[in-house]
């Protein structure tokens, strides 16, 4: 089985790194939202040095921009009081979003952590407040934005992921075959054929179609983030086992990732809950499981990993019990 984490402030030190490889991690994830592939050389650097030191060689997803919905930078980060009515200029939001809002839609910031409705008069009403950091993800749950299946910016990073080590892109936001063509002849005509593919299930787009494009991706992956944005919350536990038994059926591994363990980017113990979350995945047939916010920004990265891959391998020990 594959475990992830993901590259961030938190975990980029080599005796972090070394640890949380021991512990059992194969490789990292890197966000290039926030950071150009070019830009984290020193970081692919230090993951393979740390892997090496435990006997491996480091595995790298570079998960693309892609038709992402992202606040800005400018004036960020900002305290967005609850129940305060602010002008909507506050959210920096993509002017591509502004266009096409009206009042009384719903705006869901940092993966639902923060939410707001927009108002008359290019106003909004902050309905759950928090702090608003840059280049975090917006969604805007019924609108149907229109934006291109890569960027510039994401062409640029593919150019560079052959050279870089990159052994996995994660496309997000997959909309339907066209996407992922796309992302196939990108990597073929920057040398990158080789480079597995990770497609990302986050809207009812991509879940919709999801049997039409299926064939086309090395993994699929249950990004229950923006997948948790795009549908009723709980519903979601229904979707990800939904789309487990698709995998199987069509002999597709599958990737679960986003708060596997949120509660350790606080807190030095996870919850009941959440280990029984990471169990209950491996039981239902997960090929990899990936920790985001959890290694990138928390508090304990490398104990975080710790109980990650020690989870996994009491569920691993539990599916071999019951075909013995």
């Amino acid at each position: 089985m594959e475990i992830y984490g993901t590259f961030g402030p938190a975990c980029t030190s080599l005796p972090v790194l070394t640890e949380m490889f021991r512990s059992g991690m194969c490789g990292l994830r890197l966000n290039l939202s926030h950071r150009s592939l070019e830009e984290s050389r020193d970081w692919l650097e230090l993951a393979q040095k740390a892997a090496g030191a435990c006997g491996r060689t480091s595995q790298i997803l570079m998960d693309l921009q892609g038709p992402e919905l992202r606040v800005g930078r400018e004036g960020l980060p900002l305290e967005l009081p609850e129940g305060e009515t602010l002008p909507l200029s506050t959210l920096r939001l993509p002017p591509v979003l502004l266009e096409q809002l009206r009042p009384g839609q719903e705006l869901l910031l940092d993966d639902g952590k923060l939410q707001a409705i927009v108002g008359e008069g290019e106003t909004c009403r902050v309905v759950r407040g928090g702090t608003l950091l840059p280049r975090k993800s917006v969604a805007a749950p019924g609108l149907d934005v229109r934006l291109p299946a890569l960027t510039e910016e994401d062409h640029r990073n593919l150019r560079l992921a052959a050279q870089m080590g990159v052994t996995g892109v994660m496309q997000s936001f997959v909309r339907g075959r066209e996407d992922l063509l796309a992302l196939r002849e990108a990597l073929r005509q920057y040398g990158g054929e080789h480079i597995r593919i990770f497609a990302k299930v986050e809207n009812r787009q991509g879940l919709e179609t999801l049997p039409e494009w299926i064939d086309l991706a090395d993994c699929i992956v249950i990004a229950r983030g923006d997948l948790g944005n795009a549908v009723p919350l709980w519903q979601l536990p229904a979707i990800q086992k939904g789309i487990a038994a698709l995998c199987i059926a069509r002999g597709k591994p599958f990737l679960v990732v986003t708060q596997l363990l949120a509660s350790m980017e606080e807190r030095a113990v996870p919850t009941r809950a959440e280990v029984s979350d990471i169990f209950n995945a491996v039981l239902d047939g997960a090929w990899a499981l990936m920790l985001t916010g959890e290694t990138a920004a928390g508090r304990y990265p490398a104990e975080a990993m710790a109980y990650l891959c020690n989870t996994v391998v009491e569920a691993m020990r539990f599916l071999q019990m019951g075909k013995e």
